[in-house]
């Protein structure tokens, strides 16, 4: 079925462009093209991503990494949480870009206001702290940054699951949002050094076939053998030239399915065409693994071979040609369906994919092309091509299209290509990542969607499986999805539909960013207030944990009533009594327990252990009783956390 794709048994090293099985016959072959054993010992340092995480490690241990980031970004399901836990532990000002947009929040009206009081909260924090606020619908997270940040050799860490910017020759990191706070904070990023898998790319995609087809066919060889989790996909190859920038980059942005750490991808022209397009021409510089390179795996995939796919709910790893599929219809989706009750696990709610079944053929609900997988220039502009003239008509099947950006919608404005679209009977939407996580065009109880996003997950698409509601969705390439609409809501693969798959050079406009975005990084007003919303709630108060102190005494009956006043006065809690001593456990500020102190050195302290965790052993003095108290101070071995005397 993926037989386009193969994966190799074991590692390899890549020596010029050319791969050697690591076996037992590799010294010999690396000899024979001149490379001796302390080459063959270093080839790990030979890959991109290595270079790049130990430009950015601090540890001083090439093994066990503490990476600082170059950038880091968040929208604003996340940038709230972020800030307001960074601001509890002593926040004073970004120390990094750090760029907050807002394209979660901001088509869906759920809640009141509490999605534009987040949105304010962001821009007062930018102003405040010195950072970089995109207004909503402006752009989608990752496309500003590619846009805007993204360069060759610099990390990027970003609180949303595909922040993939390697195909520009970046290695991008998604993070819950405490690994950003810790940023902030000066902290840093900890991870042992990741395994690394090439990804060798040959030949050239065919007339009607895009990034998601090439993505879809990699999540569903890869995803299920975890293949490459936790590891860096590093892309090489000659068919990377092949690639246009935009292919390359939504290729990227679905690396996140296969469960790998990051990406990287070989640089060139393209590359840096893109980035002077962008007017960041400085951030180029050519990437490519060294001479030699030792790889944990090898992923060859040829893309001559590549072919429309489609992944059915609710993964994008479940993954058919969209050629297998129309062959075995009812066997293929009856399958799927009873996986789908499997996950969904209740009886009453089913998924009916065969009912959509027509002379064959199988009849879809809805087309959606967006977000940053999606809505870039080439593949709207290819949908466009293939709609041209044609209609998906006026029934239950309707298609919406977001591009990514604004300067992406300009562009396609510009082009005319907006226009052909509405004519086609396509609605157009402003930059939104909806369609990706639930909250854009939820499609009707039982409806299948087809949708060039990033995931379908249950109750991605926004049904809600609790209520008795399910949907579906199903990624495809948006040439794919064109066709389709091309053909009344049939599958049908872009491969079967006549067209010009030329796509003209962009032209990139930053004016819609320059008059809305606010560049603030460096010059933060540190005294300014920040705007809380009714839903926006600093953290409670939380008192400085006191002192703790165990201390053993010596006691006799003699003393012992003094040392229990001396006790209930200061309200310390008698832990432990024996014959010849007694154990007091205190907490509070240190200079109660000063005081404390003080008055029992009247007495022979025997042992303390003043905060942290603490223990001491019950009983009498034993070997103590022999010693002075201050010789017997000294002796005792202080723990991790703990100052003890």
């Amino acid at each position: 079925m993926l037989d386009m794709i193969k994966c190799s048994t074991g590692g390899a090293y890549y020596a010029r462009g050319e791969w050697v099985p690591a076996d037992g016959n590799a010294p010999a072959a690396l000899a024979a093209k001149g490379f001796d054993a302390a080459a063959v010992e270093n080839a790990k340092t030979g890959t991109m991503a290595y270079s790049i995480l130990q430009a950015h490690n601090t540890s001083g241990d090439a093994e066990n990494l503490k990476i600082k980031f170059d950038a880091m970004a968040s929208h604003d399901i996340t940038f709230v949480g972020i800030i307001q836990t960074a601001r509890a532990s002593g926040l004073e000002k970004f120390p990094i870009p750090y760029v907050l947009t807002n394209c979660h929040n901001s088509l869906c009206a759920v809640g009141g206001t509490i999605n534009e009081d987040d949105h304010r909260f962001g821009l007062s924090a930018a102003k405040k702290y010195g950072g970089i606020f995109v207004p909503p619908h402006l752009a989608v997270i990752h496309q500003y940054m590619r846009e805007k940040f993204a360069g060759c050799g610099k990390m990027i860490l970003g609180s949303d699951s595909h922040t993939r910017y390697g195909a520009l020759g970046t290695m991008a990191i998604g993070e819950g949002g405490g690994e950003l706070a810790k940023q902030l904070l000066g902290r840093t990023y900890d991870v042992a050094r990741p395994g690394v898998v090439a990804i060798y790319l040959t030949g050239s995609l065919p007339a009607g076939c895009g990034p998601h087809d090439v993505a879809i066919a990699l999540v569903g060889k890869l995803f299920k053998s975890g293949y490459v989790k936790n590891k860096v996909m590093e892309f090489v190859g000659p068919g990377i030239a092949s690639l246009r920038q935009d292919t390359r980059n939504a290729i990227d942005a679905m690396t996140t399915e296969t469960t790998c750490l990051s990406s990287i991808w070989e640089t060139d022209e393209t590359t840096q065409k893109f980035l002077a397009v962008h007017g960041r021409a400085a951030d180029y510089k050519k990437l490519a693994p060294a001479d030699l390179a030792y790889y944990d795996g090898v992923v060859e995939v040829d893309l001559s071979a590549i072919r429309p796919m489609i992944a059915l709910p609710m993964h994008p790893s479940n993954a058919f040609t969209i050629e297998e599929l129309n062959a075995n219809l009812e066997d293929i989706l009856h399958a799927c369906e009873e996986d789908v009750q499997k996950l969904i696990g209740r009886k009453d709610v089913h998924l009916d994919l065969c009912s959509k079944i027509e002379n064959g053929k199988l009849r879809v609900d809805q087309g959606v092309i967006a977000g940053c997988a999606g809505g870039l220039y080439d593949s709207i502009y290819e949908a466009a091509s293939i709609l041209k003239g044609r209609t998906g008509g006026c029934g239950d099947y309707a298609l919406s299209v977001y591009p990514g950006s604004q300067p992406i919608m300009m562009e396609l404005v510009r082009t005319g290509v907006i226009s052909e679209l509405m004519a086609s009977g396509a609605t157009v939407r402003t930059a939104f990542c909806g369609p990706c996580f639930g909250a854009g065009d939820v499609p009707a109880n039982g409806a299948l969607s087809i949708r060039h996003t990033t995931r379908n997950f249950p109750s991605r698409e926004g049904s809600k499986p609790g209520n008795g509601q399910l949907a579906g969705v199903a990624l495809m390439d948006a040439r794919s999805i064109a066709a389709t609409t091309a053909n009344g809501g049939i599958l049908t693969p872009a491969t079967d539909i006549d067209y010009d798959p030329t796509v003209p050079e962009y032209q990139y406009d930053p004016s819609s960013y320059d008059t809305r975005v606010y560049q603030g990084f460096g010059k933060g007003d540190y005294d300014a207030l920040l705007k809380l919303g009714p839903n926006i709630k600093d953290w409670p108060e939380i008192a400085p944990l006191g002192n703790n102190l165990l201390l053993k005494v010596a006691s006799d009956v003699h003393n012992r009533s003094e040392l229990r006043e001396i006790a209930s006065i200061y309200k310390a809690k008698i832990i432990d009594l024996s014959p010849d001593s007694m154990v007091f456990e205190l907490t509070g500020r240190p200079e109660k327990i000063d005081a404390f102190l003080k008055l029992m050195s009247d007495y022979q302290i025997l042992e303390q252990c003043r905060t942290g965790v603490t223990a001491l052993e019950r009983g009498g003095m034993h070997q103590h009783m022999q010693k002075p108290a201050q010789e017997v101070r000294e002796a005792q071995l202080p723990l991790p956390g703990m100052r003890c005397r």
